[in-house]
């Protein structure tokens, strides 16, 4: 007789963590650096290109909340195998765009796709599996996907080199059918097998996770969890998109790039010290820390730059803020309000994050431009202070510490 799918969590960690690599890999990190010959054999400017892809977003945030409701009553399972099915029918469509406006409905669809098989979509189905250990699992399936950009880079790059930017988004295809698709469609299936296998007369063998908020005072929650999401959002998109020239304009000159390479190592560093340190600690207080890192991070680089260290210290503490921000969208909704409904939560947070996280590059370049970028970061410190105050003041009209739901642990 098959084990319970609880009982096989490791293979779901690292199964989940092989196809977010995956994915974020081939639909995120690997356009910038393919966006150029984009661009050269379109005809456009790389600005247009990026507009697109921008544009993309968007759509694709206006898209989450429907999928994420689909999530909720098909199983994550079974939504992450026709992600990966139209995640490769859109990377082939842009791969073999004959003009413009085909590249433009794939990138389209790409973006559509994201939602069905990236972190939102993930961070359900662990949730749907074991509710109660759903904090832990998101700690761990973070900590293996925050090598994406780290292992897709040099692939990206070194394919890149023999092959056109449409032969590797072929390839990029073949992965997904290869590799992601095999992996979504065993789980759907086990996680269908378990749902027929438990007995619907007796009590559910996982319990959900019950909300901490009061009905009376979940918009006012979800209001301003909403508003710290996006302010975040806000400032990581902004400084990620711009971390190279803007090191550079704040006179780190050739040492921008080596600066910006400690980011990536800073993130996974912080999942992992939560994944071992973290027991006790509420999502609140999580999500209270990671904007506080942010806005430490950014004051060390205003206070100290050019100096080489104190860019160094910037780029680490910004970093382990950005890497604990990755689980706290996923564990503070979930600790907030319940495990009901926690796919359809987690499409609109996704919305709004996304929507913001598209339009900050553009304006935060926008700002460089015309107030200069000392005052460009002031503002992203402001906005930073803003989001930390937006996650503390969910909980100021409770009593206590917001509570940690048996099994939330990260250890």
């Amino acid at each position: 007789m098959p084990r319970p799918i609880e009982q096989r969590y490791g293979a779901v960690i690292w199964g989940l963590g092989l196809t977010q690599i995956i994915g974020y890999g081939t639909l995120y990190y690997s356009f910038s650096m393919l966006a150029p010959d984009m661009a050269h054999d379109f005809g456009w400017s790389q600005q247009w290109v990026f507009g697109i892809f921008s544009v993309s977003l968007l759509i694709g945030g206006f898209a989450a909340p429907t999928i994420g409701r689909r999530i909720d009553q098909h199983g994550a399972g079974q939504m992450m195998a026709l992600g990966s099915v139209v995640a490769a029918c859109a990377l082939t469509v842009c791969a073999m765009a004959p003009g413009r406006i085909p590249f433009i409905a794939g990138m389209v669809v790409m973006e559509i796709a994201s939602a069905f098989v990236l972190y939102n979509a993930a961070f359900a189905a662990l949730v749907q599996i074991t509710p109660q250990t759903g904090q832990r699992s998101i700690t761990h399936l973070t900590l293996i996907a925050g090598f994406a950009s780290t292992i897709f880079w040099p692939i990206t790059s070194e394919l890149h080199k023999y092959l056109t930017w449409r032969e590797v988004y072929l390839v990029f295809a073949v992965l997904h059918l290869a590799v992601c698709l095999p992996v979504h469609y065993w789980l759907a299936r086990a996680m269908a097998a378990e749902s027929k296998r438990q007995d619907p007369a007796k009590d559910r063998k996982v319990a959900p996770v019950e909300a901490s908020i009061a009905f009376s005072d979940r918009r006012r929650a979800f209001a301003l969890m909403g508003l710290g999401f996006a302010l975040e959002g806000f400032v990581l998109s902004a400084l990620l998109v711009h971390m190279v020239p803007l090191l550079t304009a704040v006179g780190l000159g050739a040492s921008a790039v080596l600066v910006g390479t400690l980011f990536g190592p800073a993130q996974v560093f912080s999942r992992f010290i939560n994944m071992l340190a973290g027991r006790g600690l509420s999502p609140l207080m999580l999500a209270v820390i990671s904007a506080t890192l942010l806005v430490a991070g950014l004051t060390m680089l205003v206070a100290t730059a050019p100096w080489f260290a104190g860019a160094v210290v910037f780029a680490i503490v910004f970093g382990l803020g950005s890497g604990l921000t990755s689980i706290v969208q996923g564990a503070l909704p979930l600790a907030l309000f319940g495990s009901e409904g926690y796919g359809a939560m987690l499409g609109r947070i996704s919305a709004i994050r996304l929507i913001v996280s598209a339009l900050a590059p553009f304006i935060f370049s926008m700002l460089m431009a015309h107030v200069g970028t000392w005052a460009a970061l002031a503002v992203a410190i402001v906005l930073g202070i803003a989001a930390a105050l937006a996650f503390a003041a969910i909980g100021w009209r409770r009593r206590g510490r917001l509570p940690v739901p048996q099994g939330m642990t990260t250890k």
